[in-house]
């Protein structure tokens, strides 16, 4: 089993469309995939990375924008360590809707996790609604950390968005736990998942 010092837990929050799904992806394998598919429910993934000579493992919780599966993402968050708010600088009300996740994170989690704005399509700029001085007024008003401009499409800060996010965690140092693992921890991002079914601990993209 691999062996890391930190392990963290990190939940994608956002509206529907806003490229969660392809930010993972691009991170776990360096691919882009240009057909949308919904994600059911969540999805999980694993990638460790070296912050400050430690062995870092995130657990990746992508979950689904959609409000008929707002009660089943909202159940994951708990002991969440890090929250990384998605939105879409070509929509406007995808920024505005970010502000109900975090009313749910902070429900549900308090002010324990470090939360990073990330806006996504930068590669969009030509179409952008949500300028980078809204984007820090957000950050500011939230207490939050970023914003971080990405693009799932180009590849463009996907890799900083994560290595930053685990740079505060680490430097907070608080709440991580140290080889410490369980039986879910194993799964490995190049490792297919499971069909979809219901009856596991969550639901996977089809």
């Amino acid at each position: 089993m691999e062996e890391c010092d930190y392990l963290y837990k990190i939940i994608l929050i956002g509206d529907i469309n806003v490229g969660k799904t392809s930010i993972v992806k691009r991170f776990r394998d360096g691919t882009f995939d240009t057909t949308y598919r919904t994600t059911i429910g969540v999805d999980f993934a694993i990638r460790t990375v070296e912050i400050d000579n430690k062995q870092v493992k995130l657990q990746i919780w992508d979950t689904s924008g959609q409000e008929r599966f707002r009660s089943i993402t909202t159940s994951y968050f708990r002991n969440a360590h890090g929250i990384m708010v998605v939105y879409d600088i070509t929509n406007k009300e995808s920024l505005e809707v970010a502000e109900r996740w975090l009313l749910d994170v902070k429900r549900v989690c308090g002010d324990t996790p470090i939360n990073l704005l990330v806006g996504n399509k930068s590669d969009l700029d030509s179409k952008r609604q949500v300028t980078i001085e809204e984007a820090q007024s957000f950050v500011s008003k939230h207490g939050m950390v970023g914003p971080v401009e990405t693009s799932a499409k180009t590849s463009s800060n996907i890799t900083q968005a994560f290595y930053n996010l685990a740079q505060e965690l680490v430097q907070g140092n608080g709440a991580s736990f140290s080889n410490s693992y369980n039986q879910e921890d194993s799964i490995l991002l190049h490792r297919p998942p499971p069909p979809t079914t219901w009856l596991s601990c969550c639901g996977y993209t089809t």
